[in-house]
């Protein structure tokens, strides 16, 4: 079985929706040579195509990878350099899971000149494709919205202390967007019924840092969400329907309030 590395839906609001954590699909060629407990794939953003269905029907682009994140990294410097130097992050090629256990066995990691072929082969696809989805966008609109869509297990004590926010903004320190949509997102959250945070333990993957140039006219927000929000944390990881209805529509409004003060701004 092979799937596209990932896929891409056109819309045409100025709104791409990334899904860089999302794929599901772990060929048997690499999980053969991986530990029991990489089949599991525990560390994967389950579920946010669903989530984010609202924004899909309304006109946003979707850009979603297709494969596990235990093949490659596509929120990762391709140059493997770290995004949080000093603290506990993942690798461009995984080799442990956010609870640090082992994805291989000894031996048995990506080997450099592997780490460079699933750049090639997987990384660079993704980037190709959501860079492609940008410039469609940028041709009709003045300004585009890239909103990087994430979830994560709420404690995780290998990566951070104690228990996360419901809602985690990032935005490279307000770095990868204008202020005043920032503001909008925040205001949003702060709105809601969800504890959040802006700009803290996750200020926004390579992606968010990458593509987010409000001088050229793309801004750049990373929504990172606690699972327990919208589905179950334990295996098989269900999608909670209830409970997704409760946080939908804070993400509808912490994407409106973005996009009309988007829509505020000059053209770049």
């Amino acid at each position: 079985m092979t799937l596209p590395i990932c896929t891409v839906t056109e819309g045409e609001l100025p709104l791409v929706i990334s899904i860089p954590h999302g794929g599901e699909f772990l060929p048997e060629s690499f999980a053969q040579r991986m530990t029991p407990i990489a089949r599991l794939r525990a560390d994967t953003d389950w579920h946010l195509r669903r989530l984010y269905g609202f924004a899909r029907e309304q006109g946003a682009s979707v850009v979603e990878a297709n494969y596990s994140r235990y093949v490659i990294d596509v929120n990762r410097p391709g140059d493997g350099s770290s995004l949080y130097p000093g603290k506990t992050t993942t690798t461009l090629c995984p080799v442990e899971t956010f609870r640090a256990e082992p994805l291989y066995p000894d031996g048995q990691a990506p080997s450099p000149d592997e780490v460079e072929a699933r750049r090639r082969d997987y990384w660079q696809p993704y980037h190709d494709a959501l860079a492609a989805e940008i410039a469609r966008l940028r041709q009709r609109h003045a300004n585009v919205l890239v909103w990087e869509a994430h979830s994560i297990a709420g404690v995780l004590p290998h990566l951070f202390e104690g228990r996360l926010p419901e809602l985690n903004i990032g935005t490279n320190s307000g770095a990868s967007c204008a202020p005043s949509m920032r503001e909008a997102v925040v205001a949003a959250a702060a709105a809601s019924a969800f504890t959040w945070v802006a700009d803290d333990r996750f200020k926004g993957g390579h992606i968010t840092r990458h593509y987010g140039q409000p001088d050229k006219g793309v801004h750049t927000i990373q929504l990172e969400m606690v699972q327990a929000v919208y589905m179950d944390e334990r295996p098989p990881f269900p999608y909670l329907p209830d409970a997704a209805a409760r946080v939908q529509p804070v993400l509808r409004n912490m994407l409106g309030g973005a996009l009309a003060a988007m829509a505020a701004l000059p053209a770049a």
